[in-house]
């Protein structure tokens, strides 16, 4: 599910792809939270997440990236970025990823196969911002 590496840490697919493209930056080393890092680190791991971002806008059909950093119950620093779509039915188009039924957000399991082209278009639109 390894994307790739980037400065702050490792991207990867999420392991459900109900939103596809759903990805996750981890950092290395691994932290308890943001607050753990120095500056630069924080700016660091902003900036990969975002590089991510744009990198998903380029080779999905999103409309907007959706960023969450919650480390509840992960106690853990990892962001997690969404792709968000026109197509989301209304009302979980406007509302967090979570919205979605545990079902539907299960239905779509990582699939090496049909999830490799995605990964490498990301790497490769993440490595050129880099």
């Amino acid at each position: 599910m390894v994307i790739g590496r980037v400065p702050s840490g490792w991207l990867v697919l999420g392991d459900v792809q109900f939103l596809r493209g759903y990805s996750l930056l981890l950092p290395d080393p691994v932290v308890s939270d943001l607050n753990a890092l120095n500056e630069n680190g924080r700016s660091q791991f902003l900036h990969d997440m975002t590089v991510l971002g744009d990198a998903l806008l380029e080779v999905t059909e999103a409309y907007r990236i959706n960023y969450q950093i919650l480390g509840n119950l992960e106690p853990a620093l990892h962001a997690h970025v969404f792709p968000r779509y026109l197509t989301e039915p209304e009302p979980y188009r406007t509302s967090i990823p979570q919205s979605y039924e545990s079902k539907y957000r299960q239905s779509m399991p990582f699939d090496d196969e049909r999830d490799r082209p995605l990964m490498s278009a990301i790497d490769k639109a993440v490595q050129r911002r880099l």
